[in-house]
């Protein structure tokens, strides 16, 4: 069920609705909108009377749900949610790009990196601590370690910095070290998992199932906000298709399609999405001009020498022009979009 407010109902009159919620054995999710306040409820297991809340003061309706995803949907909030991670957004109108090596190798390679991140403009670093590998006998990743070297490129670059964890353990280090929380295409029915990182208040970046549904994906990220944690930022990756000329199939529809039904911030990978180098760009263009709220690209200062995923790293010059060609398209898609809102 979804309790929408009235747009001057007071704190007083919020807080009473989620009482009765609560007193009914349920947990009420308060999220504030531009122009009102909504409550959704979970937990129930069957319809819940309207008449609770119908007639209480400062609620404008109370509406049944019947999408399995609630707290996602734009029901609950019809505007589009910016997700604050560190200093800086995902989800507002600057295009957000996330940045850096693949994994963290050598603080020569990851301070590299950064400098061009940084030098680009863009707000967010990515590098791997933790690497979910197919091989049991290919780089896992440096750890801690790793993680203690990000934490150093925040300090030195004012980048923040979103990285992986794998379990538990490694959820409580990013939090330690990192800005947001990375859940990667094989744990994202790692339901267990997504319920964990809902208990923290570290911002989610979840990426696209290998084979997920928009409804899977949908409801994975669902796990995370019923737990409490409402900043989650869904990531479109690449999907397993019969397609064999690059390493996945970017589903760019999913784009569109997400933005339709969830307020959620929707970023791509190109990099995962094709596993091709040439492919990156032109993957990252398209995506911003479908609408994509930011790219996450994987940049590493000699790709050849990469511990993984070499093949789809972008040289420092090539993301350097990556970021000249998609600043102009998304500038472009701004500015008829506000003047088409004014027409």
């Amino acid at each position: 069920m979804l309790i929408v407010m009235k747009p001057d109902a007071s704190a007083s009159e919020i807080e009473r609705v989620i009482e009765i919620v609560e007193t009914l054995g349920f947990r009420a999710h308060e999220m504030p909108g531009q122009n009102r306040t909504a409550i959704g409820i979970t937990g129930n297991r069957g319809s819940v009377d309207p008449a609770h809340f119908e007639n209480l003061p400062g609620v404008a309706d109370a509406i049944r749900v019947t999408k399995p995803y609630k707290l996602i949907s734009r029901d609950l909030r019809p505007e589009k949610s910016v997700i604050k991670v560190g200093n800086a957004s995902i989800g507002g109108p600057e295009l957000a790009v996330i940045a850096g090596p693949c994994a963290v190798e050598t603080v020569d390679q990851v301070f590299a990196a950064a400098e061009a991140v940084a030098k680009s403009g863009a707000r967010f670093f990515r590098g791997g601590a933790f690497k979910p590998r197919t091989s049991p006998y290919a780089f896992q990743g440096k750890g801690e370690d790793g993680l203690k070297i990000l934490a150093d490129v925040r300090l030195q670059f004012g980048l923040n910095i979103v990285t992986e964890a794998m379990d538990e353990r490694g959820v409580d280090l990013v939090e330690k070290y990192g800005d947001c929380i990375q859940i990667g295409a094989r744990n994202m029915q790692n339901f267990s998992l997504l319920k964990y990182v809902g208990k923290t208040r570290k911002p989610v970046l979840l990426k696209r199932g290998l084979s997920a549904t928009l409804d899977e994906f949908m409801l994975a990220a669902e796990y995370v906000m019923a737990e409490g944690n409402y900043d989650v930022i869904l990531c479109e990756r690449g999907i397993r298709t019969f397609a064999d000329h690059a390493r996945n199939t970017m589903d760019l529809s999913v784009v569109p399609a997400l933005h339709r039904y969830t307020h959620l911030p929707v970023i791509v990978d190109p990099s995962h999405g094709t596993g091709h180098n040439y492919m990156v760009t032109p993957l990252a263009r398209a995506g911003v001009a479908v609408g994509a709220d930011g790219l996450i690209i994987e940049v590493h200062p000699c790709p050849e020498e990469a511990m993984c995923d070499g093949a789809q790293a972008l040289t420092l010059r090539q993301y350097e022009t990556l970021i000249e060609q998609v600043t102009q398209i998304h500038q472009t898609i701004s500015t008829y979009e506000a003047a088409f809102a004014t027409a």
